[in-house]
């Protein structure tokens, strides 16, 4: 700060101001301060360390602390002793575990190699890992893959798939692709420009720096954590052991956090069809891309590809996409799809692959033929369960491969647990950090809870994205009967001068007796970030009238929310 203090007075052609001065004073004299206070410190530690490493030299499991006047204080294990003097504070958060012996002790008073062995460096892997270690566990973590930032690179890395390939990429490339409505759009505020130019290498080279960024910060949080990163696929071999890189070690407790992986039917020239792993891959943008699937993923890549410019034709084996989603929500989007350029097909599927000079020929269960450089298959993930060792050490699995668990993650193992998309409940990233952290919270932090999987509020990126939580109206009907239902659709502000036609949609779901609300649901900009919100409402208990009474802010199209009076009533 003096520096630039000085810098700045130079480059007016000045002499050091003043103030610049005195602010080089004061900032030297806390400097000293700060510099002894440390020496003083490190000092201290030193001889605590010391004075442990002494007391430990005896057999005494246990140590009785005193305070200076010499009363007793409690008898203390050793071994959570020796793990809270042998910790060292990094910068930045977090503590290394620097015992006696120089490795980090262990809580339980076992024999095995660790307190706690996470297989899989995904969401729940790492948050579990890390919260155990705060607890005062030993703890490693085993991870395969070496890194989303390139194809070759597994496929994962620290991060599990979110990081790797699905959350973060996948929404850096819907920011991309939607820039190339924003250009259009600014012609209709007055800024004329020409024509874009698509560098597509560019981006990719920017996308995969981020995820090597990212890799790098989850193996610095994990390393502060105290947690023990170990390089390799880990398999099960019974309930305290697992085998990595041609090694046995031993643990107290294992969690199994491998995720899920993307799926391809099997079909004639199937080989041809890429999945997402490969979609965040591609050297080229492809003109013609056919998506098959409904769900999340296959909705929220039909607008990616879209938006780049490529031609998108989407099929889905069903009447009508995302399952298990509000009706009006899925209808509405199909229109929004089809207004942006995307030719949805419901009620078709693909037959067979050929690989022709043209690119690749699809023909469908109907017989009918198309042409794409692209097939991308989003037809669902399953469990990452194959060849894990799961039968070896007596861990029962679904039919789909899921680890079957009770509601503490705990497997037909009692050492063994399971948390996230491997366990196949609700297959997003917050769940999994949910459940990895209860878990260390009730195994190894004395805080037995479980994870609350009530109106989790969700949301997909579709172009315009989705946002949910709670109830959908068909739900609402089976579970109350009858119920009250509010809903709008509207064309944002934004878009009264670009002359685009989309529209935005809001929904409320209330329950007839006590007001309650049971479900909120929104098609439109920034909806993610609304819902977010939304969910804590209804975490809370809001009411219809708690929406009544709060004041709206304006001009929003949020405010829809807390400004709609008339219940919509189904036609007789």
């Amino acid at each position: 700060l003096g520096s630039a203090a000085v810098a700045c007075a130079v480059s007016s052609g000045q002499g050091p101001a003043p103030f610049a001065q005195d602010a080089i004073k004061r900032l030297s004299s806390r400097a000293g301060t700060i510099q002894n206070l440390h020496s003083r410190l490190e000092a201290q530690s030193a001889e605590l360390r010391t004075t442990a490493t002494t007391a430990f030299a005896g057999d005494a499991s246990s140590l009785l602390l005193k305070s200076k006047s010499g009363s007793s204080l409690e008898a203390f294990p050793k071994s959570r002793l020796l793990h809270a003097v042998g910790r060292t504070t990094l910068r930045g958060g977090g503590a290394r575990e620097m015992s006696a012996a120089g490795a980090k002790a262990k809580l339980g008073d076992h024999d095995f190699d660790y307190d706690y062995f996470v297989i899989g460096g995904g969401s729940g892997g790492v948050r579990s890992s890390r919260i155990a270690a705060g607890h005062g566990a030993k703890v490693a973590l085993a991870e395969s893959a070496f890194g989303g930032s390139k194809a070759d690179g597994g496929f994962g890395g620290l991060g599990g798939t979110c990081v790797n390939v699905g959350c973060v990429p996948k929404k850096l490339m819907v920011y991309g692709s939607h820039y190339s409505h924003d250009v259009h759009d600014a012609k209709a505020y007055g800024w004329d420009m020409t024509e874009p130019q698509l560098n597509w290498q560019r981006f990719l080279e920017n996308k995969n720096n981020e995820i090597a960024r990212l890799n790098g910060i989850y193996e610095r949080m994990l390393g502060n954590a105290g947690v023990e990163i170990i390089r390799g696929r880990a398999t099960l071999v019974d309930g305290h052991t697992v085998e990595i890189n041609g090694k046995k070690v031993t643990a107290d407790k294992i969690l199994v956090g491998v995720g899920g992986w993307p799926m391809k039917p099997d079909i004639p020239g199937g080989e041809h069809a890429i999945t997402s792993n490969e979609a965040f891959f591609l050297q080229e943008r492809p003109n013609r891309v056919i998506v098959v699937g409904g769900g999340y993923i296959a909705v929220e890549f039909a607008a990616i590809f879209n938006g780049y410019g490529s031609k998108v034709t989407q099929l889905y084996r069903g009447p009508l996409w995302l399952r298990g989603f509000d009706d009006d929500v899925r209808n509405h989007l199909v229109t929004e799809y089809a207004e942006a350029g995307i030719d949805v097909k419901m009620n078709a599927n693909i037959a067979k692959i050929e690989k022709v000079d043209s690119g690749l020929k699809a023909t469908l269960e109907d017989g009918s033929v198309m042409e794409a450089d692209v097939i991308l298959f989003a037809t669902g993930r399953v469990p990452r369960t194959k060849d894990l060792g799961c039968e070896q050490a007596g861990v029962e699995l679904a039919k789909n491969g899921a680890i079957k668990v009770d509601e503490g993650f705990q497997t037909s193992v009692p050492s063994i647990y399971a948390v996230g998309d491997v366990i196949d409940r609700i297959q997003l990233t917050p769940v999994a950090l949910a459940e990895g952290h209860c878990l260390a919270d009730t195994l190894f932090g004395g805080k037995p809870r479980k994870t609350d999987y009530s109106d989790v509020p969700t949301a997909v990126f579709s172009q315009p994205p989705v946002g949910t939580v709670g109830l959908t109206e068909e739900q609402a009907r089976d579970k109350y009967g009858d119920v009250h239902i509010y809903k709008t659709s509207f064309r944002a502000m934004k878009h009264t001068l670009t002359g685009r036609q989309e529209k935005t949609l809001m929904k409320l779901i209330v329950h007839p007796e006590t007001d309650k609300v049971l479900g909120i649901h929104m098609v439109g900009a920034d909806s993610g970030e609304i819902i977010q919100l939304a969910g804590v409402a209804m975490k809370a208990g809001a009411t219809k009238e708690h929406f009544d009474s709060t004041i709206g802010v304006h001009p929003t199209s949020a405010e829809e929310f807390v400004t709609m009076r008339t219940r919509w009533e189904p036609p007789k």
